[in-house]
């Protein structure tokens, strides 16, 4: 059986920076309430006619790596797309990323597992090469949240947390067997998926029925959250799945070199930290500048913290993530 490595990473955010006091102009909102609650001083958002939409900066995310892979896109074999803000009902975001960069008829996967996406998609990516079926699987995480939030008063709860952005992993086999992906581990608990959900548009709900069923101050087309429940399920969840990891590997906390967990609070990360006894070397976090970007946000964070030297070869890295659905999962890497 083979293992499988990443071999290429990067990401793209748009320029178009939006601080806390940019918010407080729209809405009833300042930034120490934003900062005391997530940590968050600004986030990217997509300007109109700036040119982006999701998969257009999943293509700019995925044309970096693949650079430096030193790979063309004719080498890929699959792609695995993480979002939950596709610019299209269908199809999803895969396949307009396999058109734009020119690649062969392949098969484009896409995830819909929000802020587990990009985990769930590594682990589809680890497991196809695993098998020997493919050498090169491109997996992207991309947002686009600023298209499809309140920005008022009424939704400011949730409207201040998200950012748009994506980022790529290029995951190949691993011809050397040095290091690469360890394992990966995979959860959900569908009872809790009311607690962080977006009702409609759907198949179920559809926007005549909801113009009709709902005045304009209960809105089901924007997400809502359940944020202290959230929260208390997120810290647990999270500290499961990386003890469960390591110990997949005969690993503990004291050999983590990075952990990048998905940048949904900055206070859930300092909550881990502190139970797991992480010193500030060992974890990455980048909300405070991009906020949370969900299926984007670990490659993102991850792409940056390699770029700044924090990642070096031989460390033991942890991804780990939790998200609505309620899903969550964690990927151990040895760099």
């Amino acid at each position: 059986m083979h293992t499988s490595k990443i071999s290429g990473l990067g990401f793209y955010v748009p320029e178009n920076i939006v601080t806390n006091d940019d918010l407080s102009k729209v809405m009833d909102t300042n930034d120490a309430w934003i900062q005391e609650r997530t940590g968050i001083q600004e986030r990217r958002h997509i300007k109109k006619g700036d040119g982006n939409s999701t998969s257009i900066m999943g293509v700019k995310a995925a044309t970096i790596a693949l650079e430096r892979a030193e790979l063309k896109p004719k080498d890929i074999d699959m792609i695995v797309f993480a979002t939950l803000s596709p610019e299209m009902y269908f199809p999803g975001g895969g396949v307009q990323v396999q058109e734009m960069m020119g690649m062969r008829t392949i098969p484009a996967l896409d995830v819909r597992n929000q802020c587990s996406g990009f985990v769930y998609a590594m682990s589809v990516a680890d497991q196809f090469i695993k098998t020997g079926m493919y050498k090169h699987v491109l997996v992207i995480g991309a947002e686009n949240h600023s298209g499809g939030l309140d920005f008022s008063t009424r939704g400011r709860s949730v409207s201040v947390i998200f950012g748009d952005g994506a980022g790529a992993a290029v995951v190949s086999r691993n011809e050397n067997n040095e290091g690469g992906i360890l394992s990966t581990h995979l959860h959900s608990e569908g009872k809790h998926k009311d607690e962080l959900a977006l009702q409609g548009p759907s198949t179920g709900y559809w926007v005549p029925e909801i113009i009709a069923d709902n005045p304009q101050e209960n809105i089901p087309y924007y997400p809502t959250m359940n944020g202290q429940f959230v929260f208390k399920h997120a810290i647990v969840r999270f500290s499961e799945v990386i003890k469960e990891g390591l110990d997949a590997n005969g690993l503990k906390v004291e050999d983590i070199d990075m952990f990048i967990p998905h940048q949904a609070n900055l206070r859930i990360s300092q909550f881990i930290q502190k139970k797991l006894k992480l010193s500030d070397d060992q974890v990455y976090n980048n909300i405070q500048s991009y906020g949370n970007t969900t299926a984007a946000s670990i490659p993102i964070a991850l792409t940056e913290a390699w770029e700044k030297g924090k990642i070096k070869k031989g460390d033991l890295v942890v991804l780990a993530a939790f998200g609505s659905g309620f899903t969550w999962g964690s990927v151990i890497i040895r760099w």
